[in-house]
């Protein structure tokens, strides 16, 4: 429920009245006598869903957009008397006003969310490098960037330029500078005892996560735009799901930046590529389902800008996002492709050791296989390269020509070039 307030100019009370009346809503209306261009406040109480209607309504009676109009969200409201309004006015969403106020609240001051965005990227290199999603996800709840993302759709939406069009600003703005921040975070780390020396950031989990980005990295960000718009029009609240923005966006740019400061470009192209794809995906996710709940322009004439704006900007943001999902999609059939042959490879070497020739001599691989293919070595149609360890009895003899073997029944298994390297490894029993 919510109790709006509007102050009624001069000889406006009865028109104003009267809609109030016609609508079936109780009232009570207070003298003004604090300007003079003022004669009366009137407050009322209404469903969420209902501000919008009735304040067209109360514009059209008379209330200008110079008259003060408050619009309050009580703790509890007790009156059998609204029952039949909360039917008329049955809905989950809030009023467009209500939605432009929350969308400029979330939407910092420029210095605050950069301070903020700084910070959350300072937390958020420092997890990378820890490998601890912990940290990564503490940086996020820090994360300034659920603001900027929602009021770039919500500018768009009720025809606001200058909202839609400070959001957008602080989105790339911010991305950028959190590339810019970790690698220079990176840069100074490097060279310190922070890091263990020859570190290969390729290696760290966390950072690898945001190297091979695929298809599911799509449903990420299309949910974490869809839970912030639902939270936001239907008033409920919005700090986690800000996390879930945040964790889509930040810990990708801070891996690229920290792949600009190593010096690996592929790193660093593939993380930024994945922060493109997820800021592209929050934003037209959220802009669609504002507009499909409903949500214009006050005025009338600006309605059909609005839609122009709302079509072509969702059409470029869809085209944009199938461009680079031809990236997304070579990683993800690359990736499969990778952990294909590394099963394959295990299950060969494994039914090859099986076989009497090997278990009667007693010669036997380890469980530990090393299989070095990666999607890059993948798509630059390099050899698998196989590494494993042989055990045998001591004084026994150890075929010449396991490698070759193995190599060729790997090659056949997997329709692939395959490099094997063996270590042999001695095999000794105590007495009983």
């Amino acid at each position: 429920m919510r109790i709006v307030q509007v102050l009624i100019p001069e000889g406006k009370r009865e028109p104003v009245l009267a809609v109030l009346d016609d609508e079936q809503i109780d009232y009570a209306v207070w003298d003004e006598t604090g300007r003079g261009e003022f004669e009366a406040l009137v407050q009322f109480p209404i469903p969420p869903i209902g501000v919008e209607p009735v304040m067209a309504r109360l514009r059209e009676a008379g209330i200008s957009e110079n008259a003060y109009t408050i619009v309050l969200s009580p703790e509890t409201v007790v009156s059998s008397r609204l029952e039949a309004l909360k039917k008329r006015y049955s809905g989950l969403r809030i009023s467009r006003e209500e939605l432009i106020a929350r969308a400029e609240d979330l939407a910092p001051a420029t210095s605050t969310f950069l301070a903020f965005l700084v910070l959350s990227t300072i937390i958020a290199t420092g997890g990378l490098l820890l490998d601890s999603a912990a940290t990564i996800i503490g940086a996020m709840v820090v994360a300034p960037l659920m603001g900027p993302a929602i009021s770039a759709s919500v500018g768009t939406v009720i025809n606001e330029r200058e909202l839609a069009s400070r959001g957008v600003k602080l989105q790339v703005g911010g991305l950028l500078l959190a590339i810019a921040v970790a690698a220079v975070i990176g840069a100074i780390m490097k060279g310190t005892l922070l890091l263990p020396p020859a570190l290969d950031i390729r290696e760290i989990g966390q950072i690898a996560e945001r190297t091979s980005p695929n298809f599911l990295s799509l449903f990420l960000a299309l949910g974490s735009g869809l839970a912030g718009a639902i939270s936001i029009m239907r008033g409920s609240g919005s700090t986690l799901v800000g996390v879930a923005i945040a964790v889509a966006l930040v810990p990708p740019a801070a891996t690229s930046g920290l792949g600009l400061a190593w010096g690996f470009y592929g790193v660093a192209i593939t993380a930024a590529v994945l922060v493109l794809v997820n800021l592209l995906t929050i934003n037209v996710s959220a802009l669609i389902l504002f507009w499909l709940s409903g949500f214009r322009p006050a005025e009338e004439k600006a309605v059909g800008s609005a839609r122009s704006a709302v079509i072509s900007r969702a059409a470029v943001l869809v085209i944009l996002i199938a461009l680079l999902s031809v990236v997304l999609a070579l990683v993800t059939y690359t990736s499969f492709q990778a952990s294909l042959v590394k099963q394959q490879v295990d299950q060969e070497l494994w039914d090859m050791f099986e076989e009497p020739e090997y278990v009667e001599a007693g010669i036997g691989r380890s469980e530990v296989i090393n299989v070095k293919y990666t999607p890059s070595d993948l798509l630059l149609d390099e050899p698998v390269k196989v590494g494993f360890l042989v055990g045998y009895q001591a004084g026994g003899e150890i075929p010449p020509d396991i490698a070759t073997v193995a190599s060729e029944r790997l090659k056949e298994a997997t329709g692939k070039d395959v490099e094997v390297t063996i270590g042999f490894v001695v095999a000794q029993q105590t007495a009983t």
